[in-house]
């Protein structure tokens, strides 16, 4: 049986394919949080072939699911144009969503993107809360 820790363990430790080997049949049975892992190693090919489409595939299924990594990476993703049309809007979605469970990084980057007006309307009041 494939273990959510012993793949977490695996993966700060630098084992990529134990990691993977844990993580993906979790994620193919639906654990949100095993598809956020395996989203992140496809997005920087750890133990896989780096491969945007299938970061993609991952984070979307864990964000659908309301996992805050899934969202923040999925918001990462949109921003950054990685496996998907550049759209700062989505991005702020999902950094927005993120960011409503404590994902400080959210927090931040969504704040800086209204500082900036990016995909979102400008306001300086929302940038610093």
């Amino acid at each position: 049986m494939a273990d959510l820790e012993k793949g977490v363990e695996a993966h700060k430790a630098g084992d990529y394919i134990a990691a993977l080997h844990e993580f993906r049949p979790l994620a193919e049975q639906g654990d949100a949080e095993a598809q956020s892992m395996l989203g992140f190693m496809y997005h920087h090919g750890e133990g896989v072939a780096q491969d945007d489409a299938q970061a993609v595939k991952w984070h979307r299924k864990a964000a659908g699911q309301g996992n805050a990594d899934g969202q923040y990476n999925l918001g990462v993703i949109y921003a950054t144009g990685k496996g998907v049309a550049q759209d700062y809007t989505q991005a702020a979605e999902w950094y927005r969503k993120a960011a409503g469970q404590g994902v400080a990084w959210a927090q931040a980057t969504l704040g800086f993107m209204y500082h900036l007006g990016q995909g979102v309307a400008q306001d300086y009041l929302q940038a610093h809360m």
